[in-house]
């Protein structure tokens, strides 16, 4: 049987813990989240979840309130399995009443429309909660391209966690990867996904020893960067999972004065 998403990322990540030990823990908690949020998806999956009407944008729709109402057991689930400082994030969070909890799941999610929550805990929570149901809702729309290719996801219109690179003739097909709902769509080599910048000069790109396969993307316009994970160069790699496991780079990236366009599900 073919394995889905989750269990493929989760095999990847349980290579890269032998691999690269310095990113061992946040990638043995990446594994722990993943099959939580395996598990959700296929309680969406299940027959009893509708079929999203192709004319709704499901992403500007409030979150069902029998998906709100999981949260608090997704958080006792974390605390199961989380490093010590995420246990008590997930308590605190834990201990409010649902309203709140249901403040910050809808502040998350309706990011586009003037929520967002900063970075730190809530944000986490919410992403790894609220990601598979994204998953499921994009799974279920059809998009219709036209125009310009866009730096925002063209299905939930969040920014990209990181880019790739897929084979294709002599060379490679640039890609970028949402942060949310994990959608991968077409995106040119020599443009900043932040600002637009298209001047080559001020695009730098570096790479290390180790990993080979992982790029860093630099603006010098607007001193943003992404990773992109190169499968010309290792096609076994996932987009996703080696991006948080060359945790290096991001500090190479920000001791050189560059922030991340996009942190990822770990906060990195």
């Amino acid at each position: 049987m073919p394995k889905n998403e989750w269990q493929r990322r989760t095999e990847r990540a349980e290579e890269l813990i032998r691999d690269r030990p310095a990113a061992g823990e946040v990638l043995q908690f990446f594994v722990a989240i993943t099959g939580l949020q395996e598990e959700l998806w296929r309680e969406l999956e299940g027959p009893a979840t509708a079929s999203a009407d192709p004319g709704t944008n499901f992403f500007a729709q409030p979150l069902p309130s029998s998906l709100v109402a999981r949260f608090g057991s997704f958080l006792s689930s974390v605390k199961d399995r989380a490093p010590a400082v995420v246990v008590q994030a997930a308590e605190r969070l834990g201990h409010e009443d649902a309203a709140l909890q249901s403040h910050v799941l809808d502040s998350f999610w309706q990011e586009n429309a003037g929520g967002a929550l900063p970075p730190g805990p809530e944000d986490f929570f919410a992403r790894a909660f609220l990601q598979p149901y994204a998953v499921n809702v994009r799974s279920r729309l059809a998009l219709q391209r036209g125009g310009p290719t866009p730096c925002l996801c063209p299905f939930c219109g969040r920014k990209p966690s990181s880019g790739v690179l897929r084979p294709l003739g002599d060379g490679g097909q640039r890609s970028l990867v949402c942060s949310l709902c994990l959608y991968e769509w077409e995106f040119r080599r020599i443009v900043c996904p932040a600002c637009g910048e298209e001047d080559h000069a001020k695009l730098p790109v570096y790479t290390a020893e180790d990993p080979k396969h992982v790029r860093v993307e630099c603006c010098d316009r607007c001193r943003c960067y992404i990773k992109t994970v190169d499968l010309t160069k290792n096609g076994l790699a996932d987009p996703v999972v080696d991006e948080i496991g060359a945790i290096p780079l991001d500090l190479w990236a920000q001791d050189h004065g560059y922030a991340k366009l996009q942190l990822n599900l770990m906060q990195l």
